[in-house]
């Protein structure tokens, strides 16, 4: 069973009620524990409480980090 602390968290809010997460986490298992880095998917309900839709981690590397800064940077160029 793998269990998750969260180190810390970002959130970018956009449309109505949506956000996305960027987290950084401990994945804890019985042979021992790997840091990630989580991005996930959301919005908030009419109350008010978040709700996840989907996500996906990776390793959380600075070669892994710096790697997908600069292609999120080369794919915005030309967006206002």
């Amino acid at each position: 069973m793998v269990e998750f602390e969260t180190i810390e968290t970002k959130e970018v809010r956009f449309g109505n009620n949506k956000f996305v997460e960027v987290a950084r986490k401990k994945a804890k298992t019985e042979s021992g524990e790997n840091e990630i880095i989580s991005i996930s998917k959301g919005f908030y309900t009419q109350t008010g409480e978040k709700r996840f839709k989907s996500g996906l981690g990776f390793e959380a590397s600075k070669e892994v980090v710096n790697s997908l800064v600069s292609a999120l940077q080369e794919i915005s160029e030309g967006l206002e």
